[in-house]
C-alpha cells in the first residue's frame, strides 16, 4: 500500500476542491450550510479516527494555536464555536481556486509528505500565497489521510 507521488498529488487537490466547496456553500446558505460541508471535508481528507492530527493552522495562536482534534478543526475551517472565539473561519473566504508549488515530497511505504506553497485565489480574485507541509498516513482502507498539517505565512523581511 506504497503512497505514490500521483496520490500525494490527487490529496492536495482534493483538500484544496473541499475549501472552495466549503466557502460556496457558506455563500448559498450560510453556516448552517458550509458546517456539514466541511465536516465532510474533514471527515475525507484528515486522519482523525487514526489519532491526534498535527495541525497548525495558519491564522491561529495562543492555546488555540494547535488543532489536534476535529472540533478543534472545524473550529477553523468554520469558525462559529465558543471555544474558539478568535476564529473566523477560514473556509468561509470565498475561495475559488487552488494551485500548489511543489518544494519537495518524501515516500516512505504508507506515509508521504509533501512541503511547498499553496495559492488560494478568492471571488475577488485576491491571491493568498501560505507556506504549507502536509504529512500523509494510508489507513487500513488505503485512503490516503492528512496526520500532519502545518501552515504559516511567508516571511516578509
Amino acid at each position: 500500500m506504497s503512497i505514490t507521488k500521483d496520490e500525494l498529488t490527487a490529496a492536495r487537490q482534493a483538500w484544496g476542491e473541499g475549501l472552495i466547496a466549503i466557502s460556496k456553500a457558506y455563500e448559498d446558505g450560510g453556516i448552517d450550510a458550509a458546517r456539514p460541508v466541511a465536516e465532510g471535508v474533514l471527515n475525507a481528507a484528515y486522519g482523525y479516527v487514526l489519532g491526534p492530527v498535527l495541525f497548525k493552522p495558519t491564522l491561529a495562536s495562543g492555546d488555540k494555536t494547535f488543532r489536534p482534534d476535529h472540533k478543534g478543526a472545524l473550529a477553523y475551517f468554520v469558525g462559529h464555536d465558543d471555544d474558539y472565539p478568535l476564529d473566523g473561519g477560514f473556509g468561509l473566504k470565498g475561495w475559488r481556486e487552488m494551485d500548489s508549488v511543489t518544494s519537495a515530497e518524501f515516500i516512505e511505504g504508507d506515509v508521504g509528505m509533501w512541503m511547498g506553497w499553496i495559492i488560494l485565489t478568492d471571488k475577488y480574485g485576491n491571491v493568498t500565497k501560505v507556506d504549507k507541509s502536509f504529512g500523509y498516513k494510508k489507513d487500513a482502507d488505503g485512503v490516503l489521510r492528512i496526520v500532519q498539517h502545518h501552515s504559516s505565512l511567508p516571511y516578509q523581511p
